[in-house]
């Protein structure tokens, strides 16, 4: 007799191609993503199992609600590293952070603060979900006149921007690099930020990729997508993904 309850199928999905995880919200208590160690482990071999190797945690700072610095996101860190030896799990992790550009972290350039790099100095910034920040080329401009090398996280997902797909491209041409969330090629945020994903790839002007894991239910759309793979692997055939390098 054959039972009802039957395993589920996923498809093969294999990033180890990417390998090198930069951006994720991995780190218990401190933003909106892992709430505590039990998740993190979770999350993080759940990771494993689709091929990644590294991981680099990247918490918010975002003033008005994550007010993460050097002894937040350090504690976190070694709590985290702690508990993996502790479960066997001996995966490396390190932390740099995501800042959103805001009036916060506006003064903190200004005042020559240091960030939290993903390695060296690239360094990873997010715009609002509503709109453009104030005098965004200019503080791309003195992050650079500071020898940073800012990367832009999931621009795909600023769906604002989507009748204006040209400032990609004029954001490229800046030096800046641009990282593209896994779930967007799922479809998990919505057709306008895939389509813009798969414009930017067509455009070949996508660096990085990054999970933006904070839940489990990220990591259950990116194990069923049909449509990751594909995606995938037209960015590692284009030869110009750096996370390997990191």
């Amino acid at each position: 007799m054959f039972s009802i309850f039957k395993r589920r199928k996923y498809p093969l999905i294999d990033l180890s191609g990417i390998g090198v995880d930069m951006h994720s919200h991995l780190l218990p208590g401190i933003d909106d993503g892992s709430p505590d160690t039990e998740t993190s482990l979770s999350l993080i071999a759940g990771l494993r199992e689709m091929g990644y190797s590294r991981f680099i945690a990247t918490p918010h700072v975002l003033w008005d609600l994550y007010r993460n610095d050097d002894g937040t996101i350090e504690e976190s860190l070694r709590d985290l590293q702690a508990a993996l030896v502790s479960a066997d799990q001996h995966t490396p992790l390190s932390a740099a952070a995501e800042y959103m550009i805001d009036d916060h972290f506006a003064q903190m350039v200004a005042e020559k603060a240091p960030f939290r790099c993903i390695t060296g100095k690239l360094l990873l910034v997010e715009f609002s979900f509503v709109s453009l920040p104030y005098e965004w080329k200019k503080i791309f401009f003195d992050l650079q006149m500071l020898g940073y090398q800012p990367v832009l996280a999931h621009p795909e997902r600023y769906t604002y921007l989507a009748g204006d797909t040209g400032i990609f491209q004029e954001i490229a041409d800046m030096g800046i690099l641009l990282q593209v969330n896994l779930n967007s090629l799922t479809g998990y945020y919505g057709k306008v930020s895939y389509n813009l994903a798969m414009g930017m790839i067509k455009q070949k002007i996508v660096s990085l990729l990054g999970t933006d894991c904070h839940h489990e239910r990220h990591l259950e759309a990116m194990r069923s997508s049909s449509q990751l793979m594909p995606a995938v692997e037209m960015l590692l055939d284009q030869g110009r993904l750096l996370n390997k390098e990191l």
